[in-house]
């Protein structure tokens, strides 16, 4: 490595506390000066050297000199009737993804996305409509939910509740920064948020699953299921072909052996696809595969597609077999429709909106 690229400037936020108390051993500083850095990155979300007024002037210039900040900013926020909103967060590239906050009465929730568009291509979503441009770095993923904490606290003077990972993206095709962004979230050295709060959401990549039991992950598990047997999800979602239900199970299984959390399997009821009283007793079925609860989503539009919201009296009859077969099921109401905010649309449009 040249002398050059030695000394270009970093993304500070991608190197570990060795590394950074390694520069501070260079200068002839203190290691507590890694330390200091360290709290004001991860602890106190600063975005700038300047901000680190407890560093002499001398070592925040140096900083300067050989490291950048690489801060994730909102280009456009837009509020929905219902509260929600979404923001289109402009990355240090010119790429953009979304994070929508979602308030509720004993939740406020940041859905947060892992990847900058998506490879799996699932029928009914906006999403899958673009290809994946590349993955979301750990930081970034972190700037999301101290941006959506942020807005949280000064739109509804309430602190986030809940994060999601269910944006834009398959989190589990970006493991390693998935993992270490949750990390950097739930470190007490971080923003100290409880694991059990956060909820990271599959397609359904059965070798990762099973590598988040081998790794003894804390936080929550849910797969987007949406058809309970290979043929219908086969048809919907690619993925399928490469991890039919049989495997997932098996991995699932793995998951639930390793760390004993209980699956949340999420479930768009489509009109005349996947409503029918066999499609529930098959969903049922899969329900026996591991501990779990059932949410059942209202599908929202994305333009020109073939897929329908379900009629009422379907939607009943689900929730009713169900919990005749003992299945905990919880209805999920969209949020955010109006702005294409709700399950499925990211990335379907985005306004010129701001928050005023």
């Amino acid at each position: 490595m040249s002398t050059a690229d030695k000394h270009s400037p970093k993304n500070i936020r991608h190197l570990d506390a060795e590394e950074i108390k390694a520069f501070f051993a260079e200068r002839g500083e203190p290691s507590f000066r890694a330390t200091q850095v360290h709290e004001w990155l991860w602890k106190k979300s600063a975005h700038s050297f300047d901000e680190m007024s407890n560093l002499p002037k001398a070592s925040r210039e140096a900083l300067k000199e050989r490291f950048f900040i690489s801060a994730l900013g909102a280009e456009t926020s837009q509020v929905s009737l219902d509260g929600t909103i979404k923001n289109a967060f402009l990355l240090h590239d010119g790429m953009r993804v979304e994070g929508v906050l979602i308030p509720a009465d004993k939740r406020m929730t940041a859905c947060i996305s892992s990847q900058v568009g998506c490879s799996l291509e699932c029928k009914f979503c906006a999403t899958g409509r673009l290809k994946r441009e590349r993955n979301l770095d750990a930081d970034e993923i972190y700037d999301e939910v101290v941006f959506i904490q942020k807005q949280a606290l000064e739109k509804y003077n309430t602190p986030l509740t809940n994060i999601v990972y269910m944006g834009m993206g398959e989190p589990l095709l970006n493991y390693a920064n998935v993992l270490e962004s949750v990390e950097k979230i739930t470190s007490p050295d971080g923003l100290n948020m409880a694991s059990k709060r956060i909820t990271v959401s599959t397609a359904g990549v059965a070798k990762m699953i099973k590598k988040l039991g081998d790794d003894n992950v804390k936080f929550n598990l849910a797969l987007s299921l949406h058809a309970a047997t290979n043929e219908k999800r086969n048809l919907i979602m690619d993925i399928n072909q490469s991890n039919p239900l049989e495997e997932v199970a098996e991995a699932l299984k793995y998951f639930y052996k390793k760390t004993k959390n209980r699956i949340t399997y999420e479930y768009i009821v489509f009109n005349n696809f996947n409503d029918s009283p066999e499609d529930v007793y098959h969903l049922a079925e899969y329900c026996k595969v591991v501990p779990s609860k059932v949410n059942l989503i209202e599908y929202n539009p994305i333009g020109k597609s073939e897929f329908e919201q379900t009629e009422p009296e379907k939607l009943k009859m689900f929730i009713n077999y169900l919990k005749s077969r003992n299945v905990i099921v919880n209805v999920r109401k969209s949020r955010g429709k109006d702005i294409d905010a709700a399950c499925g649309q990211l990335a379907n449009k985005i306004k010129e909106v701001s928050l005023g």
